[in-house]
């Protein structure tokens, strides 16, 4: 379609769940609502574009790309432009944020749009981020400013074509309206600019959607419709096809267990690009499974499992090696919020007893699942046999995932191989993206310590450790066991190992000419070039993308504050 004012939303299903009856724009408590009805806040001043994603544009919303450029749907971005088919709505949700009830949260700055299924029967919920306020806002601006909105922009496409489930963002706008920000919580706030991103999501239901609904007994009706509704929307038609109401607790079992495997999942992608979220409170974890709200998040560059994004997170609660915990604190409040649909009509808790021993064990299952999971993706990321099952099962193929063939009585087993390099990479300090990279790009032969080539400066940095040697032996002895040639090996690491992720420092160097210089030049080209992430690409070479961080990056720092 090459025309935005004849592309039409969807019939809305979300319109038949609980409504706000209150209309006006507010900042209040909301109850036995799951949406408010409210309208973006158009921006006041110049409306720039500032980067779109031709993917998204093209392939999801079945427009010409040519359409991203128009002054329709730089409006429509805007929120200055509402279509006749939205039905723009606002969401209540509550979360535990660092391990703490936070209450009734929402889209404080977010305007859901509307839903679309497009011409593949894919569906989307389109969402506005950054479009003001709500009566969710909680005091705050509803606004979004350029340097969170690029980074999200940036990284939430880069992820998908990383491979890493994801949130999509189909394009990114500023203008000249002022934005409060105190952006490291110093007591310096600084006038920046506003921005808005137009954002994509199969939902955006997250496990706080439940939670906020599950904390009162006088909305555990409407936490039963949400619940009905995720159960006929997010499983498998032949799951819930002609069920009835005492199928509940197998119904909700089964969802749970969806969700449990698909985010435990998503954790291990995260883990094997070396993404770390930086917030995973129970309101930014999706229902659907997905990557959602990129706020301080950050790509490890010197491997460190401590690795800390978020200079708000004074814990490392949400640290690297602190998510796998994070995932499985927060499956727990999932649970909790499930419960109290299987209590019977007069109190007695057995129902919802028998359910958390069940939803006990689901998550036991799903946790155990997820470290055999994570094994064999990083034998993916080293090319050794059992790496092509997680490639297959990470592309949703019906690949198994048999934890015994990891075992080896004689050899170094792979899981052995694999926490032996992450062990030589922390100590030496070696880059996680690179040192995988590049091992994957010579022939082992080559790699022994003092034949090393000069431009592989990764593996000669982890050369520097005493076990790297009896390392590289252990490898090439592994792989000969398995009858995997060195053409298999660097084919097999090369579809998993990216050249370019999204680094602070190339996202900060973007933002900086966006703000100062309205220059959107770099974003772009980020774009295009982390839309190829597993290809050397002249730019991105000429750029240093795939060098040595520079020694400037290292006083970026990134906040909760957007």
């Amino acid at each position: 379609m090459n025309d935005m004012n004849h592309w039409k939303f969807s019939a809305s299903k979300l319109l038949q769940l609980p409504l706000d009856p209150i209309l006006e724009n507010y900042v209040r408590q909301v109850k036995n609502a799951i949406f408010s009805i409210v309208l973006p806040t158009p921006l006041e001043t110049e409306i720039k574009l500032i980067a779109y994603s031709e993917d998204v544009v093209k392939n999801i919303l079945d427009l010409d790309p040519a359409v991203a450029e128009t002054k329709d749907f730089i409006e429509v971005v805007a929120g200055n432009k509402i279509l006749e088919s939205s039905a723009p709505l606002a969401h209540r949700y509550g979360g535990h944020q660092f391990g703490v009830w936070a209450g009734q949260l929402g889209d404080g700055r977010a305007h859901l749009l509307g839903e679309y299924v497009n011409r593949k029967g894919e569906r989307w919920e389109l969402q506005l981020k950054g479009s003001g306020k709500s009566p969710y806002s909680r005091g705050a601006d509803g606004r979004a400013v350029i340097r969170s909105s690029i980074r999200e922009f940036l990284c939430a496409e880069a992820m998908h074509f990383l491979g890493v489930p994801t949130s999509r963002v189909a394009a990114i706008v500023c203008s000249r309206d002022p934005v409060i920000r105190d952006r490291f919580y110093d007591g310096n706030p600084q006038t920046e600019r506003a921005a808005v991103v137009l954002r994509l999501a199969p939902t955006w239901f997250r496990f706080g959607s439940l939670e906020v609904l599950a904390k009162s007994f006088n909305e555990w009706g409407t936490l039963r419709i949400l619940a009905n509704y995720l159960i006929h929307t997010l499983l498998p038609k032949d799951v819930v096809q002609n069920s009835k109401p005492k199928d509940c607790p197998r119904l909700l079992l089964e969802l749970l267990k969806q969700v449990a495997e698909g985010t435990w999942k998503l954790a291990v992608h995260w883990e094997i690009v070396g993404f770390v979220h930086g917030v995973l409170n129970t309101d930014n974890l999706s229902l659907c499974c997905v990557t959602i709200d990129y706020g301080p998040f950050g790509f490890v560059e010197a491997y460190n499992s401590r690795y800390i994004p978020n200079t708000s997170d004074s814990n490392g609660r949400y640290s690297l090696r602190g998510q796998w915990h994070a995932v499985d604190w927060d499956l727990q409040r999932l649970a909790d919020g499930l419960a109290p649909l299987l209590c019977s009509d007069d109190n007695d808790s057995e129902g919802e007893e028998d359910f958390t021993d069940n939803a006990r064990q689901i998550l036991e299952v799903a946790s155990q699942k997820a470290l055999v999971w994570r094994k064999y993706a990083f034998c993916a990321k080293l090319g050794l046999a059992c790496g092509s099952n997680w490639i297959e099962f990470a592309r949703g193929g019906s690949s198994v995932i048999d934890e015994d063939a990891l075992e080896d009585d004689d050899l170094f087993s792979p899981d052995e191989l694999v926490e032996s390099l992450l062990k030589m990479m922390e100590e030496t300090k070696s880059d996680f993206t690179m040192t995988f990279r590049q091992l994957g790009e010579e022939e082992l032969s080559n790699l022994s310590r003092e034949k090393i080539p000069k431009h592989l400066w990764a593996v000669k940095k982890l050369s520097e450790h005493s076990n790297y040697q009896s390392f590289l032996e252990a490898y090439i002895e592994r792989l000969a066991s398995e009858g995997i040639t060195e053409q298999q090996r660097r084919k097999m690491m090369s579809q998993v190992n990216p050249c370019y992720v999204l680094r602070n420092w190339m996202a900060e160097e973007a933002i900086k000419m966006a703000e100062t210089d309205d220059d959107f030049s770099r974003v772009r080209l980020l774009m295009k070039v982390l839309s190829q992430p597993y290809e050397v690409q002249k730019e991105a070479e000429e750029m240093g993308y795939s060098n040595p961080t520079p020694a400037w990056a290292s006083c970026i720092r990134v906040s909760c504050s957007s």
